[in-house]
C-alpha cells in the first residue's frame, strides 16, 4: 500500500489507545499528507518528550522538572495528599481543578489475578512523606473496582500509624470506572462526597 515505513508508522500508532488499525491510517495519512506542518513538529516533540519527562520522585507525576510542577508549587495545601492509581488519574483530577492539596501516584492497585502485589506498588515515597508530618489527610482516588476497594483497605491500614485522616472519594465514580476518563463535574462531586473509611 505505501511502503514498509507507512505499515510501521500504522502499526505503532495503532498500539495508542484509543486508535485501532483503521484509525491509525486515518492518522498516518492525515501526517504524511502534510510531513512538514504536522509530522515533523510532532517527532520532534515526541523526541523532546522522550528527552525530558520523567517521573517525579516525590509522587511519581510525570514533568519534565523533578520535583514536577505540582509538588515545587507553593500555593497548594501541603496537608493533603490524594492518591491515585496512575499518572491519568492525577492529570484527569488536575484538569478538572477539584484537588487543591498534593498527589501520589501509587502505580498501580493490588490485583491477584494481574500478579500485582505491595511490592509492585509506588509506595515507599508516600511512606516517607507521612513519616515527615505534617499530612493532615490522606484521599483515597482509587477505581471503584474490587482491586480498587482491595487496595484502598490495605493502604488504610498502613496509613492509621501515621494519624492522618483516610477518606475516599464517594459518589460519581461508577462500579468499574476509572478517574481518567470521567467529566470534571462527575470528578468535582467525587472528590467533595469523599467519605472516612
Amino acid at each position: 500500500m505505501g511502503g514498509e515505513e507507512v505499515e510501521r508508522l500504522i502499526g505503532l500508532l495503532a498500539r495508542l489507545p484509543g486508535l485501532g488499525p483503521r484509525s491509525a491510517r486515518r492518522a498516518a495519512l492525515k501526517l504524511l499528507q502534510q510531513p512538514q506542518a504536522r509530522m515533523l513538529p510532532l517527532a520532534a516533540a515526541l523526541t523532546d518528550a522522550a528527552r525530558a519527562v520523567k517521573p517525579c520522585r516525590l509522587c511519581g507525576n510525570l514533568d519534565s522538572t523533578d520535583p514536577c510542577s505540582v509538588c515545587t508549587d507553593p500555593h497548594r495545601d501541603r496537608g493533603a495528599i490524594c492518591v491515585v492509581e496512575g499518572v491519568g488519574d492525577l492529570w484527569a483530577l488536575e484538569r478538572a481543578g477539584v484537588h487543591p492539596g498534593l498527589y501520589h501516584v501509587l502505580g498501580g492497585t493490588l490485583s491477584a489475578l494481574a500478579g500485582t502485589g505491595p511490592e509492585d506498588l509506588n509506595l515507599a515515597p508516600l511512606l516517607a512523606r507521612l513519616q515527615s508530618g505534617g499530612i493532615a489527610e490522606v484521599i483515597l482516588a482509587l477505581g471503584a473496582t474490587v482491586d480498587g476497594a482491595a487496595t484502598a483497605h490495605w493502604l488504610t491500614e498502613r496509613i492509621a500509624p501515621f494519624g492522618a485522616k483516610v477518606t475516599r472519594v464517594g459518589q460519581g465514580v461508577p462500579i468499574g470506572g476509572a478517574l481518567e476518563v470521567l467529566d470534571d463535574g462527575t470528578l468535582a462531586a467525587a472528590l467533595r462526597g469523599r467519605r472516612p473509611i
